[in-house]
């Protein structure tokens, strides 16, 4: 490696000094290399393009190649969606889904995984992953909410954070380090009705008071990118706005990386939004708005030209998007030794990987309900259900199954354990006999599924084929043949990829096609029974929580959830996650997150109970904790909660702590609690601890409307316990 004693600042106004209008311009664009014809991709690539999307291996070590010939020899930025794991990639590693490891509340699970994810995208040549998902999961019919890390601002900002760390290392340069992409920026998820990228009519307030926060956090975490979302936030579309984009990410925040747009938005300006005339107009009203690379609109290159020279858009607004692309490239280490880093296969899908991976999926379990049934005593279990050996419910959206194009019977090039191969696999061992009935398909012919076109019609037609496979009715005889004999029965139902992910929004929640109808059929043989629900978010199961004795939540909880999961049953491992989304008892009763504003009439409706079936931060385990003695120590400029816990249990077991709190209204409502830190506490079983977890004021501030974050005087309460449950929760409070 050359030795460079400039610093890097000095080396990018070296640099930007000699570039041409043309190659400035040319950094600002990125482009997907999987929909372009081959020559196309080696043209940009000899032009100078900033940043290629999706391309693997070989194929970006080729076009860097390519790009080291153009006149500066800029290398390329080369991005990928690793949103859980390289998932993109067959024979990575593929974690659960970001809502299933968000169920371990667990900062350093979340800081490996993002170490875990670096390796394997560099180990493949690429540098950018557009992860995390900082959005807030507030309304349960949105089909990216598997994406998130559920519906605590608190709880996503410190999940993305650590995750942030780990996709970044100590340093950008390591062969190891990849650049991380805070998304989507900002308030995308709480669009009207849960439908994707529609309008967003809230305040800026409301904005700072419950969406900024967990980017404020990626930005302390020293996140390198921002992506702008689709939608529009009081009718104005987030690509052109200057406000949000500008002012407060880069000035006020002090956000020293780059901004990119999501796919097409720009485009979308004069298509869908009808908010610019045309491309030129829409070109330089999102650049001057504060995005720095135009993500997969090519016609953007000659339209940010054009501007430039008729004087509607400064050059310097080049000058500094290019600045801050550059900046990250010589940081990176690709004007250094990272340029031609070679693709290598044996640092993907390794087996420390894997064990990382295993804690992963452990971890994302959670009970929500056990009538003494677990852990599984009886010796002869019937496994039934259409997700009980189903690889793709494991492994969800955002995997080489989905992206770039549907490809659902895409060979596995790595085992995916299902729950039937995880029980099966210790069956031996525990002295079980185990029998297998798939009973009915996830869909029935009267479902309804409307999904957008995929980029192929091979695509489409793939994805037809996949619909129309897990249209299977109830297959009665079957079931009863396999359960017979039986002495419990787990069941595992859930929903397919057809039915969530990016414009995939559901209006109803309830178990698709026969799923209930087995459910049902199940309990009338009188035998326990286990739901595993293995879904991309919550469903509305109120039958499954009144008539089941056990209920786990699993989430899409990728490659070795079956192991996780046969663990659990059978009492190998104690669970410990907790929710970090509430459930609904109905679709017509959303929203249902922990820290609404109180309304008049308790939010009640007249055919369903006030409370949410189960309540953000809930989760059993095979022991229990007993929290006593709850005070606050409060010092000169600083404040901690403290309390004592218990596992008065005879398992050991990890407690998540939770505190929570309401603030006083300096005359505005606020939530009745909101979550404002938590702590994992691993105790033995008898063994008592003292937890100290510390309140810092900027979790008590409010927001006023010149949007100033302010700790407002008053009465403060705080609550803390294992869950939002009024009942699970112990008060003290204090004064300002």
């Amino acid at each position: 490696m050359t030795h460079n004693t400039q610093t890097i600042a000095q080396r990018v106004q070296a640099l930007l000094s000699q570039m041409t209008l043309e190659e400035k311009a040319a950094q600002m664009i990125q482009l997907p290399v999987s929909y372009m014809p081959s020559e196309d991709a080696e043209m940009w690539a000899k032009r100078g393009i900033g940043s290629f999307l999706h391309t693997l291996g070989e194929r970006a070590a080729q076009l860097q190649r390519i790009a080291e010939t153009s006149r500066l020899g800029i290398p390329i930025l080369f991005g990928i969606d690793a949103v859980r794991g390289h998932a993109l990639k067959n024979g990575a590693t593929i974690f659960p889904s970001p809502l299933a490891m968000a169920c371990s509340w667990d900062t350093d699970l979340l800081r490996q995984v993002g170490r875990v994810t670096a390796a394997e995208v560099a180990a493949d040549g690429l540098h950018w992953t557009f992860s995390p998902l900082l959005c807030v999961a507030r309304d349960l019919r949105w089909g990216r909410v598997d994406e998130t890390f559920g519906e605590s601002p608190a709880l996503i900002g410190e999940l993305a954070s650590a995750m942030i760390q780990g996709y970044q290392g100590d340093d950008l340069a390591d062969d190891a380090s990849i650049l991380a992409c805070a998304k989507h920026y900002l308030a995308y998820g709480e669009s009207i009705g849960g439908r994707d990228s529609v309008d967003t009519p809230i305040s800026l307030r409301y904005v700072r008071e419950k969406f900024l926060p967990p980017f404020a956090k990626a930005v302390q975490a020293g996140c390198a990118t921002f992506m702008t979302a689709y939608h529009a936030i009081d009718g104005v579309p987030m690509t052109i706005h200057h406000e949000l984009l500008t002012r407060v990410l880069k000035e006020e925040l002090g956000f020293d990386g780059f901004t990119v747009t999501d796919w097409d938005n720009v485009r979308s300006l004069v298509t869908r939004q009808h908010v610019a005339a045309d491309l030129h107009e829409a070109t330089r009203l999102a650049i001057a708005a504060g995005n720095d690379m135009v993500m997969c609109t090519e016609g953007a290159y000659e339209q940010l030209l054009a501007a430039v020279r008729e004087g509607t858009l400064p050059e310097s607004r080049l000058d500094d998007a290019v600045r801050r692309i550059l900046t990250l490239k010589f940081r990176l280490g690709l004007f250094d030794g990272k340029r031609h880093q070679q693709p290598d296969l044996n640092a993907i899908g390794t087996a420390a990987h894997s064990a990382v991976n295993a804690r992963a999926g452990e971890a994302a379990l959670v009970l929500l309900k056990n009538d003494g049934v677990l852990p599984l005593a009886a010796k002869r279990i019937a496994m039934v259900g259409p997700a009980a050996d189903n690889a793709n419910v494991l492994l969800g959206d955002w995997t080489y199954l989905s992206h770039p194009g549907a490809n659902p019977f895409t060979a596995h090039a790595q085992p995916v354990v299902t729950p039937l191969g995880g029980l099966a696999a210790l069956a031996q061992h525990h002295g079980l006999t185990l029998t297998h009935a798939r009973g009915c398909g996830i869909l029935n012919e009267r479902d309804a599924v409307i999904y957008p076109k995929t980029s192929t019609e091979a695509h489409d037609i793939a994805f037809e084929q996949y619909i129309k496979a897990e249209r299977a009715p109830l297959d009665l005889p079957a079931v009863l043949a396999a359960c017979e004999g039986a002495q419990a029965i787990v069941a595992c139902v859930g929903d397919m990829i057809a039915q969530y992910g990016e414009g995939r929004d559901r209006a109803n929640l309830d178990l698709s096609g026969d799923q209930l109808a087995l459910l049902q059929a199940l309990r009338s043989l009188g035998k326990p029974l286990i739901v595993v629900l293995l879904s991309s978010k919550p469903l509305t199961v109120p039958w499954v929580a009144a008539h089941a004795d056990a209920v786990v939540q699993a989430f899409n909880g990728g490659l070795t959830m079956g192991d996780a999961l046969a663990k659990l049953l059978l009492g190998e491992i104690n669970p410990s996650g907790k929710l970090p989304i509430s459930f609904a008892q109905h679709t017509g009763q959303l929203p249902v997150y922990h820290d609404q504003l109180p309304g008049w009439h308790d939010g009640r409706y007249t055919d369903v109970p006030a409370q949410p079936l189960y309540a953000f931060g809930f989760g059993l385990s095979y022991t229990q904790y007993r929290y006593h003695d709850v005070w606050l120590d409060a010092q000169e400029r600083s404040r901690e909660l403290v309390t004592c816990i218990s596992n008065t249990g005879e398992r050991d077991g990890v407690e998540i702590v939770q505190v929570y709190a309401h603030r006083p209204s300096a005359g505005r409502m606020t939530p009745v609690k909101e979550l404002v830190a938590f702590r994992r506490v691993a105790l033995a079983a008898g063994e008592t601890a003292v937890v100290r977890i510390p309140i810092p004021d900027d979790a008590l501030c409010a927001v006023r409307d010149d949007g100033r974050r302010v700790l407002e005087k008053g009465e403060y309460t705080l609550m803390v316990g294992g869950s939002s449950r009024d009942e699970d929760l112990t008060l003290v409070r204090f004064s300002v």
